[in-house]
């Protein structure tokens, strides 16, 4: 009896409890068709008494995309023209002017300008604000529609009003639109580094960089003669999460790269690296600024808590989202955040960035000087032993040895010149070529590479 009694007390109070939450459900749900009713009353009367006739779906689009935009600068409703474009885009190739915006107080924000571009050879610099497009402010326009109004035919000219910090007044830039035809990785030797820049994650982003280290490696001589490499993020914008994956796994052995959390636990994931490491343990250098967002902050933040890389540079850009692009029966596409993404050592750096371990700003050239001028002048040669008349010769190597040092002095001349042109990629390289200078007296001659071992993977749950 007393068992049977217990039961029966537990079924009252599990009806007494239910009862009112089951209530509280059937009230959200009928308050959501009234809302539904709501917007069906307010479409039809727009329809219906508007000033001008509607166009219908455009109509709905907007309202959709309303909907999206709401929630984050990042989600929003693709047309079916759009999400045919972007689908190019991923494959490297589209017509535009070549910048990657977002949206900020409103107006349109360049987050990078993409190498080799109508843009970047405007002038368009990370961070600048566009308040005008031919004219006609962007102040209020959905991201997605201010998108709009600086596409156009290839070929044709478009007027920008740019707001740059450290410039007092709004100024106007004219850009030819062109097709942007864009190289996933571009590589180069620097003295006895490899320089692998990387401008966007697309289809070809990881077969471009393995076929342009290798490229590298053989034009330095082979693997032994390459100090290290420069993985060049710099005003890459991101792109594909997949590719994000695969190019830090070209670098890792083990261990976490990223990590995935979205609104339900269960549906987080995992990826991890596979053995192989493309640059033989060699050091790595990573090169970022407030233009390197999402999927290459997802690259650096894996090499920097794995301790394979020195992130060099100024704080990235902070976007820490993932965006799902959701198919729809209108041959368009939703593109909503579904998840935040985590670096292995479970860090978030949403609207944070990534901080470099050292921080090196790119210095603003200074203004040519008019020709006359003292400055102009170029700096007097300096004479040295091998200047005057009459020297004794060096007879402490033969010359042969004598070639190969006066090669290796027109390498580090040559390294040196790319101090004017660009700063923080001769700073990553002579960190490079640091370590190689130290790699044999650190830790009974093993690579430098091999003072900073990755970290062990966190176990997995």
């Amino acid at each position: 009896m007393a068992a049977l009694g217990g039961t029966v007390a537990g079924v009252l109070l599990t009806t007494q409890v239910a009862g009112p939450l089951i209530a509280q459900e059937a009230d959200k749900g009928e308050n959501v068709y009234e809302q539904l009713d709501l917007f069906g009353d307010i479409f039809e009367r727009i329809r219906a008494q508007y000033v001008e006739e509607v166009d219908s779906q455009k109509l709905i689009e907007a309202a959709i995309n309303g909907m999206l935009t709401s929630l984050d600068p990042h989600s929003s409703y693709l047309p079916a023209k759009d999400f045919d474009d972007m689908q190019v885009q991923t494959r490297g190739e589209f017509g535009g002017l070549g910048i990657e915006v977002t949206q900020e107080n409103g107006f349109v924000k360049v987050v990078s300008p993409m190498d080799d571009t109508p843009a970047a050879a405007a002038g368009i610099q990370s961070g600048d604000f566009i308040t005008h497009v031919n004219g006609e402010s962007v102040l209020g326009l959905t991201l997605d529609k201010a998108v709009d109004m600086m596409r156009g035919p290839v070929g044709s000219e478009i007027v920008i009003t740019v707001v740059r910090e450290g410039v007092q007044d709004p100024f106007d830039v004219s850009i030819i639109r062109d097709t942007i035809k864009l190289t996933a990785v571009k590589g180069r030797d620097v003295g006895n580094a490899v320089v692998l820049r990387i401008t966007t994650f697309n289809d070809q982003t990881y077969p471009n960089l393995e076929a342009e280290l290798k490229k590298g490696v053989e034009e330095a001589g082979g693997i032994d003669k390459v100090d290290g490499f420069v993985l060049d993020l710099r005003n890459n914008p991101g792109g594909l999460l997949t590719q994000a994956i695969k190019v830090s796994d070209a670098f890792l052995d083990k261990g976490e790269i990223v990590s995935t959390r979205g609104r339900n636990p269960s549906d987080g994931e995992r990826f991890n690296a596979t053995l192989g490491d493309l640059a033989q343990g060699k050091p790595i250098v990573a090169l970022i600024n407030g233009g390197s967002a999402s999927a290459s902050e997802i690259v650096v933040g894996a090499l920097q808590d794995h301790r394979r890389a020195i992130v060099v540079g100024t704080k990235s850009f902070g976007k820490g989202s993932v965006q799902t692009l959701v198919p729809l029966r209108d041959d368009g596409a939703m593109r909503l955040t579904t998840a935040r993404y985590y670096t292995p050592s479970g860090r978030s750096i949403q609207a944070l960035g990534i901080s470099p371990d050292i921080v090196v700003k790119q210095p603003v050239p200074p203004e040519p000087a008019a020709e006359g001028t003292d400055a102009a002048k170029e700096e007097p040669a300096i004479r040295s032993e091998a200047d005057l008349r009459g020297i004794i010769s060096n007879d402490s190597m033969t010359e042969d040895e004598r070639k190969v040092l006066e090669e290796e002095q027109a390498k580090a001349e040559e390294a040196a010149k790319l101090r004017d042109e660009d700063y923080q990629l001769a700073y990553a390289v002579d960190i490079l070529k640091g370590l190689a200078a130290i790699a044999p007296q650190v830790n009974g001659g093993q690579d430098a590479a091999a003072v900073a071992p990755a970290e062990e993977p966190a176990k997995q749950p």
